[in-house]
């Protein structure tokens, strides 16, 4: 089997608000679906998290390397495209688009095979896995209705992030946390993100360290992105200190970029983001240093229903991870398949089991948001 062409599309009309300082439109592109055609008829999905004039320039750049090649064989194909073209800026826009491609060919070998993707990479440890609903902080009223509406829609865990927090008081930090406690319940797991890789973060170490207390005595299950994200020794100052697990690393690329927050022990809970941090083939192997140095892996998913399919297999072939997230309210991820996502009564999600990442796309919705027919 032979690549044949990679076509990108990107998703416009339904772009969520990030909470980032410049925010973004519903018209803006940060997400690119790519579809690789086979010679054999196979077609395989994935998703970047780029705009589509960035993800196109790259595939411009890598065509010469992807042309022709076996998308049997991710993880060579992939290591391939990473090894040619590190010295253009390893991390950046080419590292993100080859994870959408990376994604697509695990996609195609499972096609082909007649696997999902969790038992491709070794097996599956389970068949369902628990998301957690992600949206952004505002006032503590409006989030409290918000929150009792997704509890509503069955979600047993929660994150909430970004908006005002850290960036007017310590009040209003608390009032937020407080008022989420009470929507969803004393049960329910609540995490905390402060967003701190956001645009001119104002707060410094005393701050996180004053807040990650604060959250302690919520029974707040993680906090994450306390710190700017480029700050590694305090991360590992404030994981010694802190009375709550320090989750980060959604910025983070390639696995490289990982092993010193690994080694010196900077993260209870380490986020790579699927559509950027190299794909599947580079997230496991992140997935498998967490691991050995006790670090969990949970994978960060504010994308599209592509990266909740990776997640869900990475997460069903990982020992220790039973937590994805799922982005709320987002036509990416909600209406870009064909079978809706569904919660079961305890509020898990099931791992597909059909080939590949076991999902199917409506096409009509993809055309809707990219303009374009993918097929």
């Amino acid at each position: 089997m032979k690549i044949a062409k990679i076509k990108a599309a990107g998703l416009r009309g339904g772009t969520p608000e990030g909470g980032w300082a410049n925010e973004i439109r519903p018209q803006d592109c940060v997400h690119t679906l790519v579809a690789i055609f086979t010679d054999e008829g196979i077609t395989g999905w994935g998703s970047v998290f780029t705009n589509d004039a960035l993800v196109q320039a790259a595939l411009n750049l890598l065509e010469p390397l992807y042309a022709g090649e076996n998308p049997l064989e991710p993880e060579r194909v992939s290591e391939k495209l990473h090894a040619n073209t590190f010295w253009m800026g390893r991390g950046g826009t080419i590292t993100h688009t080859i994870s959408g491609i990376d994604i697509a060919m695990w996609d195609i070998l499972g096609k082909a095979t007649g696997q999902p993707v969790g038992r491709l990479l070794g097996g599956c440890y389970r068949n369902r896995v628990r998301p957690y609903a992600s949206l952004l902080m505002c006032e503590p009223a409006a989030l409290s209705e918000h929150l009792i509406a997704v509890r509503q829609q069955g979600f047993r865990a929660f994150k909430i992030g970004w908006g005002p927090f850290g960036r007017q008081s310590d009040a209003m930090d608390e009032r937020i946390v407080r008022a989420a406690r009470e929507a969803v319940g004393p049960d329910a797991m609540l995490m905390v993100d402060a967003g701190a890789s956001n645009a001119f973060w104002p707060q410094t170490f005393k701050w996180a360290a004053r807040t990650a207390q604060m959250l302690s005595d919520y029974g707040v299950y993680w906090f994450e992105e306390p710190l700017p994200p480029d700050n590694l020794s305090e991360y590992v100052l404030l994981r010694k200190n802190a009375p709550l697990p320090i989750a980060g690393g959604e910025v983070l690329t390639r696995r490289q970029s990982f092993v010193p927050w690994i080694r010196e022990g900077a993260l209870d809970i380490v986020q790579p983001d699927v559509t950027k941090v190299g794909g599947i083939s580079e997230e496991r192997k992140i997935a498998w240093m967490a691991e050995e140095n006790g670090i969990r892996f949970i994978p960060h998913g504010w994308n599209t229903a592509l990266g909740l399919a990776a997640d869900l297999h990475l997460a069903s072939a990982n020992r220790n991870t039973d937590l994805v997230e799922y982005l709320t309210g987002s036509p990416f991820i909600d209406d870009l398949v064909e079978r809706k996502w569904e919660l079961d009564e305890s509020g898990m999600l099931q791992v597909p089991d059909g080939p590949g990442l076991g999902i199917f796309l409506n096409l009509d919705a993809v055309e809707r948001h990219t303009g374009q027919r993918l097929a």
